[in-house]
């Protein structure tokens, strides 16, 4: 079983940036596609990106495109989701999540999931 903890998050004014980190463990990591959803207050629990278990495709939720990168080190273990020129609309609790052998389809059922970390953006 793999063990997702993410890190990074944090207190940001609107135009700043933020890189979220979450590290695995547990399992053959580069094997696993990776994702990060969020959820803010009162709302769903909405996708924002992924990257296949190869690291040569990616994906991205039409409200971050261009904002964010998502990038994978498999030496490390850990997947990033680099936040630029952040809005207040993206203030929301982020969670890592890992599927093996998935790639960046929308249909993709992730198993593991981390805890989550606070973003929160003032403007």
């Amino acid at each position: 079983q793999v063990q997702l903890v993410e890190s990074g998050g944090g207190l940001v004014q609107a135009g700043g940036s933020l890189r979220l980190s979450c590290a695995a463990s547990g399992g053959t990591v580069n094997t696993y596609a990776m994702a990060w959803f969020r959820q803010a207050p009162g709302k769903e629990r909405e996708f924002v990106a992924a990257i296949s278990w190869s690291g040569g495709m990616t994906s991205f939720a039409d409200s971050v495109k261009g904002r964010f990168t998502i990038s994978r080190d498999n030496a490390k273990n850990t997947v990033y989701l680099r936040m630029n020129s952040l809005k207040p609309e993206d203030t929301a609790v982020y969670y890592c999540a890992a599927a093996r052998f998935a790639g960046v389809a929308p249909t993709t059922k992730y198993p593991y999931w981390g805890q989550g970390t606070q973003v929160t953006v003032s403007s």
